[in-house]
């Protein structure tokens, strides 16, 4: 048995992902956290308290809790801020454990915990989700401009972690190319999809079939994510075609009235009344949301891997997706969606209008997707971070 802390400073895994900052690596951690504790290992996941009212423990099942360490004000703050709490919330980690491993998820995480398990002998590894990007990169549309410690502090943590995990070949890469990382220290752990939860409605693969004509974005509501791509495009579908456009997901801290810039934006294009914000849904209502969807649109500029696109697939449900980062690795093109190599919403119109018109090509999208991704358990994923984890403490052992 392992005694396993998964460190994740800025925001809860246990949150609702589409609220705050709460998005695809709360889901991949709090999802691994339960396949490893699962399996016998007991894991605690630690993160900045940002609340007054939540015990300091709390037990999410057998062998898994929940630690918030007091770090800055205890109520939420915007997502660039947390670098100035990372001493603070360092010196709390170092109060607990004892642990075997730490796996840091995010740069403000491995900056606070890589001290602590230098000063434990103990491995640590370093997962991402996201790396920053100047602004001489392709990522870095749409993006905020990083600070040079957020740079820095990720080449450091990828240089001296004793691990890497990416999310995908795509994240592998940028690790290797922007932050130099080796390639004998970084390895690919995809995620999983709860295929029970996110399953076709009834028996019917048939998205053409459903009652509801509407299209899916759900994601946390940054520019980031593309969704102004999302909405050009419906706009550009032929009316008599056109489906309501629902978005699931919720502003950050850091993007205040960006809601309202997207709602002009579809009074400005004509589909005011056709674009639906819901904001953020529980797992089971996202579940039903997508099962019940025609299509689902994943058009972010950048994407480690794109997790709503594997649950889309989960769901019997076509993804349209932007050939970005790790999307390409989520949709297989052709076989399970439709990836696109361009950000001209008429483009897009196009897919979205040859998939609402030609319902056999729609089926067989929806039937391949989601014959594979009954392949991809959480159970798989875990089993295949527990490799990196076994292999770090048995060598440091024999050291």
């Amino acid at each position: 048995m392992l005694r396993i802390a998964l460190v994740c400073l800025h925001t809860s895994p246990a949150d609702e992902p589409g609220s705050g900052d709460a998005g695809g690596m709360n889901v991949v951690v709090l999802h691994q956290a339960q396949a490893l504790a699962s399996l016998g290992h007991d894991v605690e996941i630690v993160t900045r308290r940002s609340t007054t009212t939540a015990p300091s423990v709390a037990r999410l099942g057998d062998r898994l809790r929940l630690r918030l360490v007091d770090a800055g004000p205890a109520h939420p703050v915007a997502k660039g801020e947390h670098e100035q709490y990372i001493a603070e919330f360092s010196e709390g980690l170092s109060q607990l454990g004892p642990y075997d491993i730490i796996h840091s998820h995010h740069w403000f995480s491995g900056m606070a915990a890589l001290p602590v398990a230098r000063a434990r002998r103990i491995p640590h590894v370093q997962s991402f989700h996201s790396i920053a990007a100047d602004d001489s990169t392709p990522l870095s549309d749409g993006e905020r401009s990083e600070s040079p410690g957020r740079m820095a502090g990720e080449s450091w943590l990828t240089r001296n972690s004793d691990a890497v995990v990416a999310i995908s070949q795509a994240e592998a890469q940028t690790i290797e190319s922007r932050l130099g990382g080796s390639s004998d220290r970084i390895a690919i752990v995809s995620p999983g999809v709860d295929s029970r939860l996110f399953a076709p409605a009834a028996s019917d693969l048939s998205p053409s079939r459903r009652r509801a004509p509407y299209a899916v974005v759900a994601a946390r509501l940054q520019p980031l994510k593309g969704l102004d791509l999302a909405i050009e495009a419906i706009a550009a579908v032929p009316e008599a075609l056109r489906p309501e456009l629902v978005v699931s997901g919720d502003a950050s801290a850091d993007f205040e009235g960006y809601v309202d810039e997207l709602s002009a934006l579809a009074r400005l294009t004509g589909v005011g009344e056709n674009v639906h914000f819901i904001g953020p849904q529980s797992r089971q209502a996202l579940a039903e949301l997508l099962r019940q969807a025609r299509l689902v649109l994943v058009p972010s500029h950048s994407e480690t891997f794109g997790l709503v696109a594997l649950e889309a697939a989960a769901s019997g449900v076509p993804v349209v997706a932007a050939a970005s980062g790790g999307l390409r690795e989520a949709v297989v093109d052709g076989v399970t969606g439709v990836v696109i190599d361009s950000r001209d919403p008429r483009v897009w119109a196009d897919a979205i209008t040859r998939l609402l018109s030609d319902g056999d090509l729609s089926e067989g999208l929806a039937r391949r997707a989601r014959e594979r991704a009954e392949t991809l358990g959480w159970s798989r994923s875990a089993e295949a971070l527990l490799d990196v984890y076994t292999r770090l403490v048995t060598s440091l052992a024999v050291a």
